[in-house]
């Protein structure tokens, strides 16, 4: 492609909303342009980026065994309402009316329209399992769109769906899809982690998110320093690896702790290790009051929280609700003589602790002395507290730590989250009508492309991996005027074409310091310049990443390009 004649419109001021480095430069760059808050043209760079990383999720969907299908856009609100997420998914979902006054929404996500095709349209086991996905605009009104393509309220994703009669088909094609997101973010170049994850709205239990380690990442990721396993910080297990203390039981005391009522006020008033505080908080599960407790240098992490109490909503009490089950206010909150109405579930170290303090259930009083069994009762014992950096390992190699990571994937196992109560059944091997299972599984294709520009540019622009970059080469004129180099530019362009690279051409009539400007903000992998020796039949290889250039004669320069293009490989 010609330059002169390609919309490139480059920018040489970073844009002041524009936070990030991968909003920056592909705005600089001409690959996107804002039409609103979170909302944004793919301009012909951009697109073709993008269409690259369309065919890599295409040919790895393909080869898992999935099938590409088209969904609209517009859905029904009924298929929500019989779902339940008409009321639930909450003001994210963009909600409209017709003509006739029949509501719609813009799609978020599909699993209805999906399970309404599947649940008309299959009737038998023979028929399942079933693996289809679509690439489609997806819509959620963000309440802060930020970031540029990382978080919008308009972007490109691949959802696909799978049905199944047994749980073990399930269990096989969640693999499969894990293999294949493993697989695509690979050939994207990007380095990213399969993380344990909480599965939020969409439901279900087992799931994984694919991270793209990245300082700018809004999610926090545990992983260990010698083994594959990684986890949202939310989900990540915590091994028990300590033992209980061998202190002898001293005397229950309660003392006078006055205007101490946090974890760090009561350590410095009472001259304790926060280690030796048991913290107590009180959450209202599905309305009902459960007194949480861990050790006072740790955090409670309320997803586990909610998923050992099996509750659909956990929040923190309020200060009445304080008053009224406990008989005092927050900051003196403790496990002695609470009432059997309320229960106990303490994070697996608290029974480990001994001669402990707590809060007395009197404003202004905490015990000395406290240990578990004789002063209070536990209903039940779980780990509920996040995971903290130099914890073992789940998997029993190496020690936690952390990183910031920007979502990419996430696969789900459903199960009959949506198939239940929208009814997709079928008939089994004995005529019998059961519910089908189902599995979930998105990749943020618009958010990848940002993830990639976020991962690989440097102070001068973009650096593209071979996978996704907008154009093969960059041949660039560095005097169009000039007749001699000119004619080789020209020469090397069809050359270049024939020998199956995709070459941008510089040829427009501007200087040299501008062209070269805009390659390195642009980020094409391998550069040719036609220069001064164009005369000679010498020209100019530049490698984007390293920076490393060199002069190769004319005759050479199609073995020299492979030579670079396979290293860049």
């Amino acid at each position: 492609m010609r330059q002169s004649q390609l919309f490139i419109p480059t920018l040489r001021e970073v844009p002041a909303d524009a936070d990030v480095k991968s909003h920056q430069l592909l705005l600089r760059a001409g690959f996107i342009r804002q039409n609103a808050a979170g909302i944004y043209s793919f301009l012909p760079l951009g697109k073709k980026v993008l269409h690259k990383i369309e065919n890599i999720v295409r040919e790895e969907m393909n080869r898992a065994g999935s099938q590409e299908m088209m969904m609209p856009a517009l859905q029904l609100a009924e298929l929500w309402q019989e779902s339940g997420r008409w009321y639930s998914y909450g003001p994210e979902l963009m909600r409209l009316k017709d003509r006739h006054e029949r509501d719609f929404a813009l799609g978020a996500t599909h699993e209805e329209v999906i399970t309404s095709i599947i649940r008309d349209e299959v009737k038998s086991y023979k028929k399942l399992p079933l693996n289809l996905y679509q690439i489609q605009t997806k819509f959620r009104d963000e309440k802060r769109p930020r970031f540029g393509l990382l978080r919008g309220r308009e972007f490109i994703m691949k959802d696909a769906y799978s049905f199944h009669d047994k749980q073990e088909s399930l269990d096989e094609t969640y693999e499969a899809m894990k293999d294949a997101y493993s697989a695509i973010f690979s050939r994207c170049g990007l380095n990213f982690r399969a993380v344990l994850a909480d599965s939020g709205a969409i439901g279900g239990k087992d799931n994984h998110e694919f991270m793209v380690l990245s300082e700018i990442g809004e999610d926090l990721i545990a992983y260990s320093t010698d083994s594959e396993f990684a986890a949202n910080i939310e989900m990540a297990p915590v091994v028990l690896n300590e033992e209980a203390s061998s202190e002898n039981p001293l005397g229950l005391e309660k003392v006078e702790t006055k205007d101490a009522k946090n974890i760090e006020e009561v350590s410095r008033f009472l001259n304790v290790p926060a280690t030796k505080i048991i913290k107590s908080l009180l959450y209202l599960a599905d309305g009902q009051p459960v007194l949480v407790l861990v050790r006072g240098d740790h955090e409670v992490n309320e997803i586990k929280l909610k998923n050992e109490l099996s509750a659909s909503e956990v929040v923190m009490a309020s200060e009445e609700d304080a008053v009224k089950w406990l008989k005092t206010k927050p900051g003196s909150i403790g496990p002695v003589s609470v009432s059997d109405e309320v229960k106990v579930i303490a994070d697996q170290a608290v029974p480990l602790m001994a001669n402990s303090v707590c809060g007395a259930n009197e404003e202004g009083y905490h015990y000395l002395n406290v240990n578990a069994e004789r002063d209070f009762s536990i209903t039940q014992t779980a780990d509920l507290r996040f995971v903290v950096e130099g914890d073992l390992s789940p998997d029993g190699k190496g020690t936690i730590v952390f990183a910031k990571g920007i979502e990419v994937g996430h696969v789900f196992k459903l199960g009959k989250v949506y198939s239940e109560p929208m009814k997709a059944s079928y008939l089994d091997e004995n005529g019998k009508n059961q519910i089908m299972s189902m599995g979930c599984y998105g990749i943020g294709v618009s958010r990848t492309l940002a993830a990639a520009a976020e991962e690989n540019n440097d102070e001068n622009g973009l650096i593209w991996p071979l996978a996704l970059t907008p154009f093969d080469v960059h041949l660039i004129a560095v005097n169009s005027k000039n007749a001699e180099q000119a004619s080789l530019s020209e020469e090397l362009y069809e050359q270049l074409k024939s020998e199956g690279y995709d070459c941008l051409y510089d040829d427009r009539p501007e200087r040299a310091g501008v062209k070269f400007t805009d390659s390195d903000l642009i980020g094409i992998p391998l550069r040719v310049m036609v220069g001064k020796k164009a005369s000679e039949g010498i020209v100019e290889v530049k490698i984007r990443k390293s920076g490393e250039s060199f002069e190769v004669p004319v005759s050479e320069l199609k073995s020299i390009l492979k030579r670079e293009w396979d290293k860049l490989v």
